[in-house]
């Protein structure tokens, strides 16, 4: 895994939330947002991931403070979501994605299952804005780290 904190500062953070989706997003719906997303990331030295699941959206996005706090900003006037909400704003060490503009992973249910620390919450069959930090900090962790991040494009 490569991490690198790209800001030549200690201004590093990451913001985590999650949303509910106020649109249908099939495969090319979110094939054109990931594109979209990939290149302004480019542009502003933004790193990050995304999943989707069942109209819910957990994201992590990496890059100087106060460009994730515009980015989020930016994010949360976008009407094609609402119940937005910020689960973690803190400062990091390193990247944990730097390697991507926007990875994206196209994980089933079953596989959110096998996460240890979230298996239970994704069985209740809840989306990602009822995590909280501890769970958000364990998928996190999962995808960082785990056999699911082989899976990110």
């Amino acid at each position: 895994m490569e991490s690198e904190n790209t800001t030549g500062g200690n201004d590093l953070v990451h913001c985590i939330y999650a949303s509910s989706a106020t649109v249908h997003f099939d495969k090319d719906d979110l094939d054109r947002l990931l594109a979209i997303c990939r290149a302004n990331n480019g542009k502003i030295n933004i790193s990050g991931m995304l999943l989707f699941q069942n109209r819910s959206f957990f994201q992590i996005l990496e890059g100087e403070k106060s460009v994730v706090t515009n980015l989020y900003e930016k994010i949360t006037g976008d009407k094609r979501h609402n119940k937005i909400v910020k689960i973690i704003q803190e400062p990091i060490q390193d990247k944990s994605f730097a390697d991507w503009t926007m990875g994206y992973a196209n994980i089933s249910s079953q596989s959110f299952s096998r996460i240890d620390g979230v298996n239970d919450f994704f069985a209740q069959g809840k989306c990602f804005g009822e995590l909280e930090e501890g769970r958000a900090r364990k998928l996190l962790q999962a995808f960082k780290d785990g056999k699911w991040r082989m899976s990110i494009s």
